[in-house]
């Protein structure tokens, strides 16, 4: 599943072809949206929020997640049909096994900016309240938790608890504030390290966490397990990595 710093990727990639103000010309796929809507219409600009990449329209918005699977191109095809293709006077924008949605509302009536994790109005402070506001949240939830950090996923999970020492069985509501604070800070500051090692296309060289097997601290096994509501893979270390319960 693509994080935050993946789709902020696709967003400068598609405003670096200047596709602001510029109309769709052909809008096809096997999407189930009315997808006529989209044909003729001018785009006002190339948005994004956690997970979601907008295509931002006078009176509406085309938003499009990528779910586990989903993926894009731009001005090539897969051999596979696309969910949605969007064709431009010079581009071509392709979106595969995605969930496509059009809102009726404008971005900023649906989107708290302050929660993503990747905007300038990132509001750490308003991610500590929410995180205080569920005392029993696991701390491998919560990092997947789209309403406290719209943006994080599986790799930010695993990656950041490690930096910080935590277990991701560990309850918020038992961590001292300074842990929470740290896990705050921590996840905007990988996000951006993410985002430098994907245009790097480093970023597996930094995993610590993620899909490893040993503790690079402590040189033994790590832990595989799926853990939390979310059930998703968690990598962590039991010596190194405290859990608050």
């Amino acid at each position: 599943m693509p994080e935050g710093p993946s789709i902020v990727i696709l967003r400068e990639s598609i405003e670096a072809l200047s596709l602001d103000n510029s109309v769709i010309r052909l809008a096809e796929g096997n999407t189930k949206i009315d997808i006529d809507r989209l044909t003729d219409k001018r785009v006002v600009a190339f948005r994004s929020w956690g997970k979601h990449f907008l295509v931002c329209f006078e009176d509406f918005i085309l938003r499009i997640h990528f779910m586990l699977f989903g993926s894009y191109l731009i001005n090539e095809r897969k051999k596979t049909p696309p969910r949605l293709s969007l064709i431009f006077d010079d581009a071509e924008l392709n979106f595969y096994a995605c969930s496509v949605a059009i809102l009726d509302q404008p971005a900023d009536e649906i989107y708290d900016w302050s929660g993503d994790i990747m905007s300038n109005s990132w509001d750490p402070a308003k991610a500590i309240r929410k995180l205080k506001g569920a005392p029993k949240l696991l701390a491998c939830d919560a990092l997947l938790d789209q309403n406290i950090f719209a943006g994080s996923g599986n790799i930010i999970k695993n990656e950041v608890l490690f930096r910080i020492m935590v277990h991701p069985l560990s309850t918020v509501g038992e961590m001292p504030e300074t842990k929470l604070k740290e896990m705050v800070k921590e996840t905007r500051n990988y996000s951006f390290d993410f985002l430098h090692w994907k245009k790097e296309f480093t970023l597996k060289k930094h995993w610590l966490a993620h899909t490893k097997k040993m503790c690079p601290r402590c040189l033994i096994p790590f832990h595989k397990e799926y853990l939390g509501k979310t059930k998703r893979r968690s990598y962590y270390c039991e010596n190194c990595q405290k859990r608050y319960n």
